[in-house]
């Protein structure tokens, strides 16, 4: 059974603002993610037990797993040396 991906209102916002080339690289490792929730680049975040940051390039995707229905939750994309993702992430709790 696959995992269903859920964007958040400003995941898709900062999409919407990428070029085509820096969206279909981050488009694509949002779809590897289907595939596998935990890549080795993943990262869990600190103080949260189900958040994860993971990067493609110069961007970073922040997401949550849900196992129990399958969802992977993109909850913020943006610059990777930018503090403001990290912000909004905390703003979606």
């Amino acid at each position: 059974m696959g995992f269903k991906i859920d964007y958040s209102r400003d995941a898709c916002k900062f999409l919407e603002t990428l070029p085509a080339k820096q969206f279909k690289q981050v488009a694509n490792k949002i779809l590897k993610l289907v595939q596998n929730p935990l890549p080795s680049d993943a990262i869990k975040l600190k103080g949260d037990k189900e958040r994860f940051r993971t990067d493609i390039g110069e961007y970073r995707i922040v997401y949550s797993s849900h196992h129990s229905d399958n969802v992977i939750e993109i909850i913020v994309v943006g610059k990777r040396n930018d503090g403001e993702i990290y912000k909004k992430a905390n703003r979606k709790k």
